[in-house]
């Protein structure tokens, strides 16, 4: 297990595939990074790849459940985690319905294609019951979110609870790239439906909640620890 070191360091839950998932040899090298090792890995060769994936590949290869946030200066690392372990061991595994390449709002990600009541039930479960570790974003923080020209509720879901999309607002993805535009998006959405094709169709099962944590503003998100449903 990999703990941060206070001050700057931010934790996230996040659902990632499991390291023998095809899915995540696939990812690591079309984002570039290990999100374990954080060992750089050669990418394919499309266009402006690197640049296009620089903002994914620091956060790692996930769809998030409860945002990165900086621990509240009243409690640590350690009781963080005990409450991880409670929140897993009230969830049990389930199956996670086909995903696919989509154009969400001018990125690409992969999104479930059918509903998963299921997985809005641990992203809501995950950030209610871990909120109180959860230092609240500075006021920079709250007007970069605010640049995304937030609506009324996702602006109140920023006040409340540091992020502006949960709960109502929130959606499962796993990014792929940065916002494209549509001649790049032309280029890098049917690159992306072939290179991901050969694990689409596996059969996946959500068994963990996967603890990133970044050391710094500048760093890469890297897994500290998986921690199983037990529910």
């Amino acid at each position: 297990m990999r703990s941060p070191p206070f001050g700057d360091a931010r934790i996230a839950i996040y659902y990632a595939p499991l390291r023998d998932d095809p899915l995540t040899a696939l990812a690591t090298t079309w984002l570039g990074r290990d999100p374990v090792t954080g060992a750089p890995v050669p990418q394919p060769g499309l266009p402006g790849i690197k640049e296009i994936t620089a903002e994914p590949r620091r956060y790692g290869f996930h769809a998030t459940l409860k945002p990165p946030m900086r621990l509240a200066p009243n409690r640590t690392w350690s009781e963080l985690m005990t409450a991880v372990r409670a929140v897993a061991a009230s969830l049990a595994p389930f199956d996670l319905p086909r995903l696919a390449v989509n154009d969400l709002h001018g990125f690409l990600a992969l999104r479930e294609t059918i509903p998963c009541p299921e997985l809005q039930v641990l992203a809501d479960v995950c950030v209610k019951q871990l909120d109180g570790f959860r230092a609240p974003p500075s006021e920079a923080e709250v007007a970069h979110r605010r640049t995304a020209r937030l609506s009324a509720e996702q602006d109140a879901m920023l006040l409340r609870w540091g992020y502006p999309y949960v709960f109502g607002t929130w959606f499962f993805h796993l990014t792929l790239t940065r916002r494209l535009s549509e001649q790049e998006k032309t280029v890098l959405l049917p690159a992306a439906e072939a290179w991901f094709a050969p694990a689409l169709d596996v059969r996946r099962r959500v068994t963990d909640l996967c603890v990133f944590t970044q050391v710094g503003p500048d760093a890469p998100f890297q897994i500290a620890e998986r921690v199983r449903l037990w529910g």
